[in-house]
């Protein structure tokens, strides 16, 4: 344990960062299963879209606040997109 009052109030910062990064993380990961889950039962609407703007959206703020790499983001975009691309063109 850190015994200078500055070096306690780090340890604190970073265990509430490390919250917030890590609660941020499984946002990403939860709302890519999801467009995963729709593409899978087939259910290509609307919601598909919108699911994969919201993921689009979450990995983009992930990216913006440093809990993700800019070429990582980019990588889970980019399949991700190309899933549901693939997708919507087989149901058509």
């Amino acid at each position: 344990m850190p015994n200078i009052k500055s070096a306690k109030k780090r340890a604190l910062q970073t265990v509430k960062r490390q919250a917030r990064n890590q609660a941020r993380k499984t946002s990403v990961k939860t709302a890519i299963k999801k467009v995963v889950l729709a593409i899978e039962n087939n259910d290509v609407t609307d919601i598909t879209r919108n699911l994969f703007i919201e993921a689009e959206s979450k990995i983009a703020k992930a990216k913006n606040k440093g809990v993700m790499h800019r070429n990582t983001a980019a990588r889970k975009i980019s399949r991700l997109a190309k899933k549901v691309s693939a997708a919507t063109q087989a149901a058509q």
